[in-house]
């Protein structure tokens, strides 16, 4: 259904629309002697992709916040209401492999323009919606919209920019997923305390509107890199399903606070079949399947995969319980514990500049490594920190937290881009972000499930603090872990052309 809307809406524009200055072009001349004037509206161009990934960036975490009022005033139970997160997840990681075969059939500014409507639309019916069934109707249409613009944004950056200035352009389109998680609280929090949880949703139209604006008119056309490709249905639906089942399968470990419930290996099972099936497949399709096989084939490839489930895990499992230590642990507000979290997303933020200076002087390999052992060491503290530890110390762990965390994935995803033929990007986007996501999958429910089958086990006073610590020692063997892979990850990225 979402394929036909798209194709229309793409073949409509493309047929009525011409553009009379094509800024494509532009972008492409790297002889012209304007190149300030060239670089400047590049980096436009990457700011409004930037703000088009702001809003499904925030929604995940501001719909969290509002959980609770949502079943009360939906008269559901939280089982019910939690399915509008669980519906948005699955959508989202169902619509990652359509991306790639979206991009190669059409002009990738409209596909990212339909998906952007499609959010924003989805978004109007989320917050009209008076009955939980429908509400997680809209959200499976928001994550599957919010699944396909995610991989967009880097994959029109690649098509857009001169490879010389794609890492500095790659921490401007990565800026919403760094802040998204720390800010989407904050304003979760005040959306609730001042207003209502439909207002969750309202926030997402005119950002979207003008998101869509910007990108119809300001964005450059990004041409289809293969008209004549074929949709490898199957390829799709084996990737999205398999995905799918084992991030719903993760999540049930992480509920029933164990691995070894008959839930978890049911769905867990299915989704590695899928991938295995999907593996012969691949193999009889090569390079015709959605993700070529033949990428992996590369050791810089294979590592980067690795190392990006292995953060996922990093990142995803503390940021689900570090709101929880602060709310549990040390009884603060939603609002509070927002705030408290900000020196994590400043350091988040302070980590950019000092990153570019890092890539061009040492390469990846290294800034990789810097970038854990600082994730270490704002990690490590977490294990002995309780609720009578000063908040200045909690504080300035945390920036440092922050510092790593933030370090680590974009490095990661310029070495997919820039190491990768032009025209094997979409696919290679494709499994990165897969990869990214099960790894977040996993991470969130081993921690979930270290807390809670510790608390289930340990019913004193203060068992929530000593479960989170179990918890943080959980994702600082994770990060040392990821030294390893780390190893095979190049000095310096050759651009390819």
């Amino acid at each position: 259904m979402f394929l036909i809307d798209f194709s229309l809406i793409a073949e409509y524009i493309n047929q009525r629309i011409k553009i009379e200055n094509n800024l494509f072009l532009i972008f492409s001349n790297k002889s012209s002697g304007n190149g300030k004037m060239e670089i400047k509206k590049i980096r436009n161009v990457a700011l409004i992709l930037a703000f088009g990934l702001l809003a499904p960036m925030l929604d995940t975490t501001m719909t969290n916040i509002a959980i609770n009022d949502i079943g009360r005033d939906l008269h559901t139970t939280l089982s019910n209401v939690q399915w509008i997160i669980t519906a948005y997840v699955l959508a989202t990681s169902i619509a990652v492999p359509f991306s790639g075969w979206l991009t190669q059939r059409f002009n990738g500014k409209y596909v990212f323009l339909a998906a952007q409507i499609f959010f924003g639309l989805s978004s109007v019916g989320a917050a009209l919606s008076h009955d939980i069934n429908v509400l997680i109707f809209y959200r499976v249409v928001q994550g599957f919209a919010a699944g396909l613009i995610i991989p967009l944004v880097t994959t029109m950056l690649v098509n857009v920019a001169p490879r010389e200035h794609l890492q500095k352009l790659m921490m401007v389109v990565m800026l919403p997923i760094m802040v998204g998680p720390i800010f989407g609280p904050i304003i979760g929090a005040l959306v609730v305390e001042y207003g209502n949880w439909q207002w969750i949703f309202w926030i997402n139209v005119p950002i979207m509107i003008l998101a869509a604006g910007l990108n119809f008119w300001k964005v450059p056309d990004v041409p289809a890199l293969n008209k004549s490709a074929k949709i490898d249905s199957l390829g799709i639906a084996l990737l999205g399903l398999g995905s799918a089942a084992v991030i719903y399968g993760l999540s049930r470990a992480g509920d029933l606070a164990s691995f070894n419930n008959a839930d978890t290996r049911l769905y867990v099972s299915a989704g590695l079949l899928a991938f295995v099936v999907y593996w012969i497949w691949g193999r009889y399709k090569k390079d015709q399947a959605v993700l070529p096989l033949a990428l992996f084939k590369s050791p810089v490839y294979s590592a980067t995969t690795i190392n990006l489930v292995l953060a996922g895990m990093v990142t995803n499992g503390p940021m689900l319980i570090l709101p929880l230590y602060f709310q549990q642990g040390r009884s603060m507000s939603v609002l509070e514990t927002g705030l408290w979290l900000l020196p994590q997303g400043i350091g988040m933020l302070l980590i950019r500049p000092v990153l570019l200076k890092l890539l061009d002087r040492v390469g990846v390999r290294y800034v990789v490594w810097f970038a854990l052992s600082l994730a270490l060491i704002g990690t490590i503290p977490f294990g002995w920190i309780n609720a009578n530890t000063n908040m200045g110390i909690v504080s300035a762990v945390l920036f440092v937290r922050g510092l790593g965390v933030g370090g680590v994935i974009m490095p990661l995803m310029t070495t997919i881009l820039l190491g990768m033929e032009k025209e094997l990007i979409p696919q290679a986007n494709i499994g990165a972000r897969i990869f990214q996501n099960v790894g977040g999958a996993f991470g969130s429910a081993l921690v979930a499930t270290v807390v809670a089958a510790y608390i289930s086990t340990h019913r004193v006073l203060g068992a929530n603090i000593v479960a989170y610590q179990h918890a943080f020692w959980w994702s600082v063997a994770i990060t040392v872990v990821m030294f390893i892979p780390a190893i095979f990850l190049p000095k310096q990225v050759e651009p390819k052309k």
